[in-house]
């Protein structure tokens, strides 16, 4: 798994202090960002996480590109509506012999691990059975049709991936590039850097949390599960129970 952060809106913490300051503030826009240094920038937003003031984070946005995940990890991560998707796609691209990702207490069992890797194989070896059989059905379709032979091959390739896509597993691995801005990225952590969250996706929210902290430190400072983000855990008696050591456990992010 492999996160890296493409781009981000510059200046993201003045962005965000000089939108607060238009509220509470006469200052036109020209002069909204007089007197915003590093120290009243961060006081800004400082004051912003106390008043839970999190509509001005809005402006402010950070797009990631995520790799080696599998479809079982990003079903999940698309359930956040607030943001924008570009994924891989299983019609165009075709997945002979896909990767695909092995769930650490599957590899933690040899004869789990044995058998996974013998269904993988299996499925491999059908969707590509599958997909042939396809592809040659259409393309013999369309060449009746009196499309030429490149085209028709072409064609019929795409479509036989559309249907062959059916047995591919959640285990496949895929490629997405996700932008949030800061308000849906505070909703994001909190639900998924939690204890309770699926491990895959927990580890994916880590690794942008981490890249979001170089770049904003003062704003990402308030991010974070939500026993950090916001002091206690709201899982109730589903709570892991270890708010402490997740607590230390994001302190060492900062460092």
């Amino acid at each position: 798994m492999k996160v890296t952060l493409i781009a981000h809106t510059p200046q993201p913490e003045m962005v965000a202090a000089s939108a607060a300051k238009l509220c509470y503030s006469s200052s036109g826009i020209d002069e909204i960002t007089e007197g915003l240094d590093e120290e009243k920038t961060a006081s800004y937003i400082d004051m912003l996480a106390s008043l839970g003031h999190e509509s001005v984070m809005e402006h402010a946005s950070f797009t990631f590109g995520i790799e080696g995940i599998s479809r079982a990890c990003s079903h999940q991560l698309v359930r956040h509506r607030i943001a924008s998707y570009s994924q891989k796609s299983q019609r165009y691209v075709n997945e002979d012999g896909f990767d695909f990702v092995t769930p650490p207490s599957v590899s933690d069992i040899p004869q789990a691990q044995q058998e996974y890797n013998r269904i993988i194989d299996e499925i491999s070896k059908s969707y590509t059975i599958i997909a042939d059989m396809l592809a040659e059905k259409h393309r013999a379709d369309f060449i009746s049709q009196g499309m030429d032979e490149k085209t028709a091959a072409s064609k019929a390739r795409k479509l036989a991936n559309e249907d062959a896509r059916f047995i591919l597993p959640n285990a496949c691995e895929t490629k997405i590039i996700v932008t949030m801005n800061v308000r849906s990225l505070f909703n994001f952590f909190r639900h998924r850097c939690c204890n309770r969250a699926q491990w895959e996706i927990r580890a994916v929210a880590d690794e942008m949390l981490k890249l979001c902290i170089q770049t904003a430190p003062n704003i990402f400072r308030h991010a974070g599960p939500s026993c950090v983000a916001g002091g206690k855990c709201p899982e109730g008696k589903m709570s892991c129970g270890k708010i402490l050591q997740v607590k230390e456990k994001y302190n060492k992010f900062f460092i």
